[in-house]
């Protein structure tokens, strides 16, 4: 195979991982040690969305995510966020594999970090929110056919209990901080919760600091450095 026609081949590759999954090729001509993903718009999960909606698909994820614990020349990860939430438990899976992997992890959001998008950005080991980047806290929804029996209402609890304690357990935020915010009346027209800018979220102690890109990397290194040395 020429230079050329390899070059060619490789750009093609890496075009089409950014457009389909917006991930940068392991074997192009950019070299990281580290895993970039990034959660964009709405989190699909179970249900294909309109094609209209900018989604970010879990199933899309796990294989990278996968990747990252597997590979031995992975260092780290470094989560991007932009996301209004989405499914809960695609979301919830997502973050449990986050904060399951062995090596570093660090999330970065931008933008916003809504929903179930929360509990993306406290799985890691340490978090970024940008200065004008919101997040949306407030409790779960349900969309389709609700069966109105106690059962039904019973397991949305359950669901929302869940996602809660992941957020405290991940984060220096308390549980009754996070309930409190969830179900606070007269922050959102038309809604229960509470909409937290960046400087909000770290004061409650949902993410750990204000911070960009280029902080972000540098902290990812940071703690690979140290886990490299731990493991001598």
């Amino acid at each position: 195979m020429s230079e050329e026609k390899e070059k060619t081949e490789e750009k093609t590759e890496s075009t089409d991982l950014i457009k389909e999954l917006g991930l940068l090729a392991t074997g192009s001509s950019f070299k990281s040690d580290y895993q970039y993903i990034n959660i964009i718009g709405c989190i699909e999960g179970h249900t294909t969305l309109p094609s209209d909606n900018k989604t970010t698909k879990y199933e899309h994820l796990i294989p990278q995510l996968v990747m990252v614990e597997e590979n031995p020349e992975v260092k780290g990860l470094l989560l991007i966020l932009n996301t209004v939430g989405g499914d809960v438990e695609a979301g919830l899976a997502l973050a449990e594999l986050i904060a399951s992997l062995s090596k570093p992890t660090v999330t970065l959001v931008i933008g916003g970090g809504h929903s179930i998008g929360i509990p993306l950005a406290v799985s890691a080991d340490y978090s970024f929110v940008a200065k004008t980047a919101t997040m949306t806290m407030h409790p779960i929804r349900t969309s389709g056919t609700l069966i109105t029996a106690d059962a039904t209402f019973e397991y949305m609890r359950k669901t929302q209990e869940r996602v809660v304690d992941f957020i405290a357990e991940h984060s220096e935020a308390s549980k009754a901080d996070i309930e409190a915010k969830m179900n606070q009346t007269g922050n959102m027209s038309n809604d229960v919760g509470t909409v937290l800018f960046g400087p909000d979220a770290v004061e409650m102690g949902l993410i750990n600091e204000i911070g960009g890109l280029s902080m972000a990397i540098e902290k990812l290194k940071s703690l690979a450095e140290k886990n490299m040395e731990n493991n001598g």
